[in-house]
């Protein structure tokens, strides 16, 4: 009599599993399957195309009946095993199927994870595992202008949106995390994807926590944290899985995250196996069928006699199977010291590819838009052999390219063809450009840009334009413009055109449809595309903390010990004796140190640890007191003297100009730090001409000052205008701080902005042109109804960024 070989499941890993017993040895068990599902074996990750009605379950198929015939299988269908019974080896199922083992292979699989939201067990809520889940969408996908939430955007829930919305469905995908597929791809590959799968009709929408899912007793809407509320008539939660362990765990089993098992695939009873998503080797739990496969071969081969195969952990692949979206990531592609990247984006295309180099070894990559040569990076990633530094060059071309020289960018564009179309915006081809540079003796891009319009729309062929013109002026052209940073070939001002000019409203979003030159950018392109985006979108985005240096990210000014600056907003450098006592109290309850006054009126409390910073806001903001913004690339400080009110001299009320001019401008982010004064008369004590804007008032009303500087550059100021009214002061002074908002190039101070742009353009901006300056100061009064919210306030009492002000604590290793 032969062995019996009872196998719990009846999914892709044990059908792998016994394919390959079956192989090597066809006779060597009587083998009883126990399938908790009503059908024959199917593959499920390709549920995908049933659900969009790309496939039918026929075509999924792995084992038909014949199968289970041909190698004498008993199939117990819809038989779900409830008892395993170590000690009689036998298994039971919830109907009192019995059946004696001398082998066991437990292959349970995993269960989907369901948030336990308000809600998330009424009608209509669903999970995305198996056919059973696929039919009941594709039910109610049937139904007349009906629309589905996905919460989760990684894989399955992203297959299911596509699915859904082919079916017909209004769809909607949310998302906990700010970039679509966050473990598998980075922002730059998310943002392409995000941008795919809006143009099919599918809403996305990332950093949303759902609250609850609403109805009576079907679903009807999804509830957000942030008060939105999505109609629904349907729920998929595709947020996770978790290995399905109970029947082992009861069993008394060793188990873990999952089913504990050796390299052979053996639990903590010898004639116990386990195989697929339930299992856990060496810390490791699956989800993807190629390491699923590995064990069930080696399974196969241990269940033949064959022991000398083991499984080992390995790197994965993946792949989203939404048709038209060709996807590739695998390995390690985080950022992280001594690691080197190399890009390639192709906007036009939409095609980018990032690979990860450490120690000359590809370690990691991300394919999209073309993903032909996935296979091949994948296997040098497995390989881990040495990449020779000849073969870099090329290596982001693939194998193709594998091993030839890179071609010299100037001899390269040489070599085009005239006709070669370089500019696709405007239809411009090398031999226009040449013969503009020539003809019209042009000597830099700003002039071909002006003559033939090549580079002044999307401004992608920016580089081969100055290639063309390196090419036709040899050492007569001066070299290339300043860019942002290394990242870009593109200026600061080009960068600010495009992003207004293409609607770009993320870090990701610029840097593919720009061409970044690196997949994150750095240090210095960050802040700056950070800037230019909530300057330009007020309202629409939102501030990315990480992109700012550290004294913006913590709200205090880092000092050389490592403690923190703190100082309090004193509007138009007023002061009270309550503020007075609270700063007194503060410093005595914390130990500050110093306790400076500024130059810009305001007291500076030296020496905080930034443990202490929350603690510190909270008791000064409990005496009315807000940020100071004293570390801020935005407004600093409106100094004042007395005016009208104390003075023998003063001719205006200059302090409470100053109060008014402050209180409208403070939280406006800009780019470089912005300092104003109003001096009551021509005697000028608040020193308003060497502010980046002054006010002089005089006895006939205002003079407006703008460009000076008291830093390391040291410069008196112009007069922007003379203004009669208070009213116009404000208006003039808002629209001259809007417009360079707009324009300034990141750290540009206003006195840079100006000698760039020139101050006669600026008083034509602001004091000619009525229509324009009252635009500049609308648009600032909308940008401000979104920045003015007390950093300290949202910090102190409201738990944002905790992690930031946590103590890193370290524990020993074992």
């Amino acid at each position: 009599m032969k062995p019996r070989l009872v196998v719990i499941g009846n999914g892709m890993a044990p059908g792998r599993a016994l394919e390959t017993l079956f192989e090597a040895a066809p006779d060597a068990y009587e083998v009883i399957i126990f399938n908790a599902e009503p059908r024959v074996n199917y593959n499920r990750i390709m549920l995908s195309p049933v659900l969009s009605g790309e496939q039918s379950f026929d075509d999924i198929i792995i084992h038909g009946d014949g199968w289970y015939e041909e190698h004498n299988i008993t199939l117990h269908r819809g038989a779900r095993v409830t008892q395993i019974d170590r000690e009689a080896k036998t298994v039971t199922s919830a109907a009192g199927i019995t059946e004696s083992y001398d082998k066991l292979i437990i292959a349970t699989g995993s269960n989907p994870f369901i948030i336990p939201c308000p809600g998330h067990k009424l009608h209509g809520v669903l999970a995305y595992r198996d056919l059973d889940d696929v039919e009941k969408m594709i039910e109610f996908s049937n139904k007349e202008n009906s629309s589905a939430v996905v919460i989760g955007g990684g894989l399955l829930g992203l297959e299911a949106a596509a699915g859904l919305k082919m079916q017909g469905m209004d769809v909607t995908v949310l998302h906990l995390m700010p970039t679509l597929m966050e473990r598998q791809l980075d922002p730059s590959a998310g943002y392409l994807l995000e941008k795919e799968l809006s143009s099919r009709g599918i809403k996305i929408m990332t950093k949303a926590n759902t609250k609850e899912i609403v109805g009576t007793d079907c679903v009807e809407a999804v509830l957000l944290e942030d008060g939105t509320r999505l109609k629904a008539d349907m729920v998929v939660m595709a947020v996770g899985i978790r290995p399905s362990v109970e029947l082992a765990k009861e069993a008394g089993l060793d188990t873990g995250r999952g089913i504990q098992v050796s390299s052979n695939m053996q639990t903590s009873d010898p004639d116990i196996y386990s195989v697929g998503e339930c299992v856990e080797f060496e810390g490791n739990v699956y989800g993807l069928v190629a390491p699923l496969y590995e064990q069930a071969r080696v399974l196969g081969m241990h269940l033949a006699g064959e022991a000398d195969h083991a499984f080992a952990h390995s790197e994965t692949s993946t792949k989203l199977k939404v048709t038209g979206v060709d996807l590739f990531s695998a390995g390690d592609f985080a950022e992280g010291e001594n690691r080197e990247e190399i890009v390639f984006r192709d906007a036009a295309r939409g095609i980018y590819k990032r690979l990860v180099l450490e120690e000359d070894r590809l370690i990691g990559a991300v394919l999209y838009g073309e993903t032909a040569d996935g296979a091949w990076f994948f296997q040098k990633i497995k390989e881990g052999a040495p990449i020779a530094s000849e073969d870099r060059e090329n290596l982001i071309f693939g194998q193709s390219f594998s091993g030839a020289a890179p071609l010299d960018p100037t001899a390269a564009v040489a070599a085009l063809p005239d006709d070669a179309e370089i500019c696709g915006c405007n239809g411009v081809s090398k031999g226009k450009i040449v013969s503009a540079i020539e003809k019209e003796g042009l000597k830099d891009l700003a002039g071909v840009r002006s003559c033939t319009k090549a580079s002044a729309s999307c401004g992608t062929c920016t580089g081969l334009v100055e290639s063309l013109l390196a090419y036709t002026l040899g050492d007569e052209f001066g070299g290339t413009k300043v860019t942002v940073c290394g990242c870009t070939d593109l200026g600061p001002g080009d960068v600010r055109r495009l992003i207004v000019a293409k609607e770009l409203k993320s870090i990701p979003a610029i840097m593919q449809e720009l061409g970044w030159k690196t997949s994150g950018g750095c240090a210095k392109c960050r802040p700056a595309l950070n800037y230019y985006l909530i300057a330009t979108w007020p309202g629409e985005y939102v501030d990315d903390q990480q992109s700012r240096f550290i004294n913006e990210r913590v709200h205090a000014n880092i000092q050389k010990d490592g403690t923190y600056s703190v100082v309090p907003r004193a509007w138009g450098g007023l002061t009270t004796s309550k503020e007075l006592r609270a700063i007194a109290d503060v410093v005595d309850k914390f130990e500050i140190p110093t306790v400076k006054y500024t130059g810009g009126q305001r007291i500076d409390l030296l020496g905080v640890k930034k443990d202490d910073l929350p603690a510190v806001w909270k008791d000064l903001n409990n005496a009315g007191m807000v940020s100071g913004h004293a570390y801020a690339k935005g407004l600093r400080t409106v100094k004042t003297c007395v005016g009208t009110d104390w003075c023998r001299f003063g001719t205006q009320d200059s302090t409470g100009l100053g109060v008014k001019l402050e209180k409208l401008m403070w939280g406006s982010w800009s780019p470089a730090k912005v300092k104003l004064a109003v001096s009551g008369c021509p005697r000028n004590c608040a020193e308003s001409t060497c502010k980046d804007i002054g006010v002089v008032c005089v006895d006939s009303g205002y003079e407006l000052h703008f460009g000076g500087a008291a830093g390391m550059h040291i410069q008196g100021t112009q007069i922007l205008c003379k203004v009669e009214t208070e009213e116009e002061a404000i208006e003039y002074c808002a629209a001259l701080l809007q417009a360079y908002r707009e324009q300034g190039w990141y750290l540009e101070r206003i006195y840079k902005w100006a000698d760039r742009v020139g101050y006669d353009t600026i008083r034509s901006m602001i004091a000619d042109d009525e229509e324009g300056r009252k635009a500049f100061y609308q648009r600032f009064l909308h940008s401000q109804q979104f920045a003015q919210d007390d950093p300290w306030a949202q910090r102190a009492s409201q738990g944002v960024d905790a992690h930031e002000f946590a103590p890193l604590t370290l524990e020993p290793a074992e």
